[in-house]
């Protein structure tokens, strides 16, 4: 049995490595709501908008309590990837550095294919049907 396919599946980016994007960590660090909203759009597959997410996030964290919301779309992409809870728990991730892991669920999408600066686009790499085109009298 091979021993790499058995393994489970791990970030791209480490927790603190996950930085080599300066101008996101400077937005990320100054505004996270912009980060998170884009993150949450892209998870919430367009259902409510960055703006909203942004916004709920910014009110939030007016109050000290941002990163039990952030939390649990860290758990959303997980799930979706199959992603370890790694170093620690969502939340603590959250708690510790906020900014460290929006930067990396950020960079996760990214190398995933999914450009959460562009808003929910549908699934990647999957094209859009053509519409059928309708009966035409001349042929």
């Amino acid at each position: 049995m091979n021993v790499a396919s058995s393994r489970p599946p791990q970030w791209t980016t480490s927790l603190t490595g996950s930085c080599d994007d300066g101008v996101l960590c400077c937005i990320t660090c100054v505004l996270p709501c912009i980060t998170f909203g884009q993150i949450a759009e892209v998870l919430d597959e367009g259902h409510t908008s960055c703006l909203v997410h942004g916004f709920i996030y910014g009110l939030l964290w007016t109050m000290g309590c941002h990163c039990l919301h952030s939390c649990t779309y860290r758990g959303r992409l997980r799930e979706k990837y199959n992603l370890p809870e790694e170093p620690c728990n969502d939340f603590c991730v959250h708690w510790c550095c906020d900014a460290c892991a929006l930067c990396q669920e950020y960079a996760e999408l990214k190398n995933r294919g999914i450009d959460a600066s562009q808003g929910w686009k549908g699934p990647p790499n999957v094209p859009h049907p053509v519409p059928p085109m309708p009966p035409s009298m001349y042929r």
